[in-house]
């Protein structure tokens, strides 16, 4: 059984997030279903979560959660190596509804179960309700057995921080500053709270993501670690990109900082698309006064740095578009000693969100 933390902090009992490239135990997702958000009834987007899933499979193990509506589909269309569990939520990304999970010196594990208000509440957030998704993570802890601390009356969403490992944690002002989240709290009040429940010493502040409509922006959109001291961030020569000035603007805020250990900042620049993407088929998405409108013409989010790492692979976003073989090469050189595997997930991208997006690692802990 897992157990709610009370009165302390991961900081104060020796708990970090670990680094993504750390070893893993498993890897989440959530199988998406609504259709009013995904095109078709969402049978696009859940061949191209199935191909996400089986890919990461081949190197470290995989549980899809499924509603019970969906069970039997969903067991049907994965393999018998990922284990598919029956879980009530609202929408299927997992990044930000589970929880973030810590290690100790000692590989002990625990998590933190973030409050979740949909990416902005009443303010701006992009459905209603999002109460299942809200108990996600504790489910998660009690399926795992993992001690959790919950941050009630903190919102925050996996997809908007990075971690070193080290005492380094990376987010961006557009998303965690959002009047959405937590307006009551100055930003060194925010900085703070990190600190606390990821076990940091420093947080890099980037400015803006590349998303600011659906998530304001979160950081694994642009920047992430590869390893320690090392940072991948996104790159375009291409004025013209809509994703031009806040990937200058980070890679200038990264060359300037330091992370928790001292050290000036290794950056890997990685490209963009060489064309933008916009949704389309729009119009077999179902309205729903309880969700954001998608329309046709609208600038999807389709960042190459949306990858994910597991044991010994990486799984990049492919989107048919030229420089997608350019986004494997400076990716393997990122990390030469891994697999590397593109994964087409356009359809994903017209629901908002990439392979980090609906992928939540576990990392091992000591048997």
């Amino acid at each position: 059984m897992s157990k709610r933390i009370i009165n302390t902090t991961p900081l104060a009992d020796g708990y970090r997030m670990p680094g993504e490239f750390e070893p893993q135990e498993e890897v989440f997702m959530m199988w998406p279903y609504r259709g009013d958000n995904w095109r078709d009834g969402a049978k696009p987007a859940q061949e191209q979560y199935a191909n996400v899933a089986e890919a990461i499979s081949r190197h470290t193990a995989v549980t899809m959660f499924v509603t019970a509506e969906q069970y039997e589909n969903c067991r049907a269309r994965l393999s018998d190596n990922i284990r598919v569990i029956e879980m009530s939520y609202n929408d299927a990304w997992c990044r930000d509804i589970g929880p973030t999970f810590l290690t100790d010196d000692n590989g002990n594990r625990r998590a933190v179960s973030w409050e979740f208000n949909a990416w902005g509440g009443l303010t701006d957030g992009l459905y209603f309700p999002w109460d299942k998704d809200n108990a996600a993570a504790e489910k998660i802890c009690e399926i795992t057995r993992t001690d959790y601390y919950r941050t009630d009356g903190f919102v925050l969403e996996g997809g908007s921080i990075h971690s070193d490992g080290e005492g380094t944690i990376l987010t961006t002002e557009m998303c965690l500053l959002s009047k959405g989240r937590n307006p009551s709290m100055s930003k060194s009040e925010i900085e703070n709270k990190l600190c606390e429940y990821l076990g940091a010493e420093k947080v890099i502040w980037l400015g803006d993501g590349i998303d600011p409509d659906e998530t304001n922006g979160h950081i694994d959109d642009v920047a992430c670690f590869v390893r320690p001291g090392e940072v991948c961030c996104i790159h375009t020569d291409d004025e013209s990109n809509p994703f031009f000035s806040a990937a200058a603007d980070a890679q200038k805020r990264l060359s300037q900082a330091t992370d928790a250990k001292g050290r000036r900042l290794k950056i890997h620049r990685l490209c963009c698309t060489k064309n933008p993407i916009y949704m389309e088929g729009a119009e077999t998405i179902d309205f729903s006064r309880g969700s954001a409108p998608r329309r046709n013409g609208d600038l999807c989010i389709a960042s190459y740095a949306n990858f994910l790492i597991c044991n010994g692979a990486v799984i990049v976003p492919q989107y048919d578009d030229e420089n997608d073989a350019l986004a494997l090469r400076q990716i393997g050189a990122m990390f030469p000693e891994y697999e590397i595997i593109g994964v087409r997930t356009r359809e994903i991208v017209y629901g908002g969100g990439n392979v980090h997006c609906i992928t939540q690692q576990m990392p091992k802990a000591r048997q």
